[in-house]
């Protein structure tokens, strides 16, 4: 197992950071920001609502909580040199596996994101970033057919495609990665704020029979194998 991509404390986090008993990624502070100093402003007029804003700050922080993952070794038979033969593959995203289907001549495998699930979204195979591509949408609620017509960005590493789909709530994208981008398996690619899903479209050469996973099931970012063979 490897420790996947360990998240150093960001410059611009705030002091309180270190108090945290977990991680968040750098965009939370900011949008923890606002209800945190009304919250302080309103404590000596009105101590429920001030505790109230407190509290949302601390769910704000909590929602974005960033652990670090250990990531599945490839087999001595996979080759990464070889992105097509670079398994296995892990999950994308924490949550629950919600599309096992046929595009074509290439499988697709989603994973919807509970409000209470990490959203920290991570790379399912080794690769090199073609393209990152955003879609506008609808939003509709993440866990229904429709919404693979929501808004979504599109991660492009030429062999598979990892699509990072808004839900209804969900209005927030945020990939950090860019073209040209080299990715290892399991490392941070982005995160959708408050509800979402992560898909991959696997390369032609992996069929059902290599999924070691099935609807329904409960998954891990970057630990679950999605594909192994």
């Amino acid at each position: 197992m490897t420790s996947s991509s360990t998240r150093e404390p960001a410059p611009s986090e705030p002091p309180i950071a270190r108090m945290l008993p977990f991680s968040v990624v750098a965009d939370a502070w900011g949008l923890a920001r606002i209800p945190a100093l009304i919250g302080a402003a309103v404590l000596v007029f009105s101590p429920p609502i001030g505790i109230a804003l407190w509290t949302l700050a601390v769910a704000i922080l909590w929602f974005h909580r960033d652990p670090d993952r250990s990531t599945p070794e490839a087999s001595s038979s996979g080759s990464e040199s070889d992105s097509e033969s670079a398994l296995p593959a892990v999950s994308p995203a924490d949550g629950t596996v919600s599309t096992i289907r046929e595009e074509g001549d290439r499988l697709r495998v989603g994973v919807f994101m509970n409000v209470t699930d990490v959203h920290v979204n991570r790379a399912p195979l080794s690769g090199t970033v073609q393209d990152v591509r955003h879609r506008p949408g609808a939003y509709r609620p993440a866990f229904s057919k429709d919404s693979d017509r929501n808004e979504q960005v599109v991660i492009d590493c030429g062999d598979y495609e990892l699509f990072l789909i808004a839900g209804w709530f969900a209005r927030r994208i945020h990939p950090s990665v860019s073209v040209g981008d080299d990715l290892e398996r399991g490392q941070r690619v982005g995160h959708v704020s408050f509800g979402s899903r992560a898909d991959v479209l696997f390369p032609p050469s992996v069929e059902r029979e290599d999924l070691c996973v099935r609807e329904g099931e409960t998954v891990r970012a970057g630990e679950t194998l999605l594909v192994d063979r």
